[in-house]
């Protein structure tokens, strides 16, 4: 038996550090990293099984070409040389007819690692002309309301929440989401904590909670008022630290003076009583956490929600204290030199359309001057884009020529003209970076490639080499472009190297045991900023409020009694392993 370790690539914050076993080359077993500070030797159920996932029957090993209709799943099997040769020729003859602009790239977090997911591709496309993507489909929305009032995405070090006294999961299931979170919870636990969950549905994290509070969609941020109301009525603000950094306190408390108990009460389907009490335990107990999940904001309002709920550590002083804040996520650790990474330079001038993911359907069916080509890679728009039915109706276009580059059939995979058959993580090299945790890590191959399967940036590579592309950059390898996304003074002044981070495979970020005990936020003042300039710029209020679904429970007479919710799967990630028996 031999034993390897490499990084789990798919869109989960814990980006565990992995143990595999093999036997004869062949994976075995895979497990957690008990080395690692964060996995501590635990994975999730989901990678437990991914043997199945690289040796199972429906592992696209070979290029493949259209036989049948489009969605038939009838294909044969190609070299690659012949589905490189007809996807250059396909696109340099829609180059001639309708410009760089009628080819669309359609990628989001299949991987999660950095070279494989948005190094070589950016590049290709920009040399390319192709129109643009905005990948906003997940986090978007938080992630703007989290930076109006912070700067950046930055919280605490998550191995510093064993620390808190409180910790609430506000729209995060974490026991089947965000794993090592709960467990660190768990630890806190131990040592007298409390953990309060809000949701809008009883999962797995509910009840395991000490406490759980049960929503209504889409309120999430009135009831961040709600509580903020009964935190300035009370005087249990921190007035000592907000005085000195955070800016706005009294913008905040004279707009919720509006959030009455009994109004939010109304709102989010919580008693008055309820709403008090859990006000008081957030404002005095010391420290506090929360941590802010994804489902809050994927509403109309998600944005406005996640600044409301960001607030509430800044009005208690929660920063001042060593695991008291929040984590929305900490992607503002990891700054890359996305310059010498992606190659914006290399766009045509003026610059190419932009589209949104979210708008795929429409983009397919309705977009002027159209689409006729969709290159596909480390996403599912069959399954995971809006608007199923208009997305299906464009993939069925005759006149969209779709390239899929995929580990394992999909449903979009099933209505390509041409396949390319994708290595999974344990067959290529990559940078990874968290968007919880605050260690990078690095990984190399466990196995070779399975039959014909290629990593995206040597598809990438080739394509360019055969569209007559001559940059340099469309030369290198791996680690090259690992190393060119480091070079930056932030890691040069944190002693990280790429050729470090190789010999070591991973080496956390130094983050201070509480980062913004004395402010230093990323903001332009420094400080926490309650009132947002920013945010009255962009055409909003100066600090949040709550903005109502379009559709749900609180719409006139009642129309749409009911929101429907999609909670993840526990066996699922997206998409992702539901091909697993």
């Amino acid at each position: 038996m031999t034993i390897k370790y490499t990084v789990c690539p798919h869109d989960c914050p814990d980006t565990c550090a992995w143990k595999v076993e093999l036997e004869d080359g062949k994976i075995t077993k895979v497990s957690g990293d008990p080395d690692h500070p964060v996995t501590r030797g635990v994975i999730c159920s989901k990678a437990r099984h991914y043997p199945e996932r690289v040796y199972g029957a429906d592992r696209i090993l070979y290029p493949l070409r259209r036989t049948g209709s489009k969605g038939s799943g009838k294909f044969t099997r190609v070299s690659w040389d012949e589905a490189l040769t007809e996807i250059v020729e396909r696109w340099q003859e829609l180059i001639r007819l309708h410009g760089a602009e009628s080819i669309l790239p359609y990628s989001y977090g299949g991987t999660e690692g950095i070279v494989n997911k948005a190094s070589m591709d950016r590049r290709f496309f920009n040399k390319l002309g192709a129109t643009q993507l905005e990948r906003t489909i997940c986090g978007a929305a938080g992630g703007a309301g989290y930076n109006l009032i912070y700067g950046l995405s930055q919280g605490i070090n998550p191995l510093d929440s064993e620390h808190a006294k409180l910790i609430i999961f506000w729209g995060i299931n974490a026991l089947e989401t965000n794993l090592h979170q709960a467990m660190l919870a768990k630890s806190a636990r131990r040592k007298g904590a409390k953990i309060v969950v809000i949701d809008v549905h009883r999962n797995r994290t509910a009840k395991w909670a000490d406490d759980f509070y049960h929503i209504l969609p889409g309120s999430d941020g009135s009831l961040a008022l709600g509580l903020a109301h009964i935190i300035f009525r009370d005087g249990l603000t921190d007035a000592a630290w907000a005085d000195k950094y955070t800016n706005g306190m009294s913008d905040l408390a004279r707009a919720a003076t509006d959030y009455t108990p009994e109004r939010v009460s109304a709102l989010t389907g919580l008693a008055p009583a309820r709403i008090e009490a859990l006000a008081r335990l957030y404002a005095t107990t010391k420290p506090s956490f929360i941590r802010i999940g994804n489902g809050l904001q994927h509403h109309d309002n998600g944005g406005m929600n996640t600044w409301a709920i960001a607030c509430l550590p800044a009005i208690v002083g929660a920063w001042r204290f060593q695991g008291g804040g929040a984590i929305k996520g900490n992607d503002g650790y990891f700054p890359l030199n996305k310059q010498a990474l992606q190659r914006p330079d290399l766009r045509p001038t003026p610059s190419p359309r932009t589209v949104n993911m979210n708008q795929l359907g429409l983009v397919l069916t309705r977009l002027a001057p159209p689409v006729y080509s969709l290159y596909v890679y480390n996403s599912n728009p069959a399954v995971i884009a809006p608007e199923q039915a208009l997305v299906r109706q464009g993939l069925a276009r005759e006149d969209l020529f779709t390239v899929v580059h995929e580990q394992v059939w999909t449903d979009t995979a099933r209505w390509a003209d041409i396949i390319l058959p994708a290595t999974t993580h344990l067959e290529h090299q990559d940078l990874y970076k968290s968007y919880w945790h605050c260690i990078l890590q690095w990984a190399e191959p466990v196995i070779p490639p399975l039959g014909e399967a290629k990593p995206n940036i040597e598809v990438f590579r080739e394509l360019a080499a055969r569209m007559g592309f001559v940059e340099a950059c469309f030369e290198d390898s791996a680690e090259q472009i690992a190393s060119q996304a480091l070079d930056l003074a932030y890691w040069h002044e944190q002693e990280i190297t790429f050729a470090g981070l190789r010999r070591k495979r991973f080496i956390p970020v130094n983050v201070p045991e509480a980062p913004f005990a004395a402010g230093g936020f990323s903001t332009p003042s420094g400080k926490a900023e309650i009132r947002s300039e920013k945010a009255v710029q962009q055409g909003f209020s100066a600090v949040p409020h709550h903005v109502p679904l379009v559709e749900g429970p609180e719409t006139a007479n009642g129309l749409y009694p009911l929101t429907l919710i999609t909670p993840p799967n526990r066996s699922f990630l997206n998409s992702t392993f539901a091909n697993l028996a």
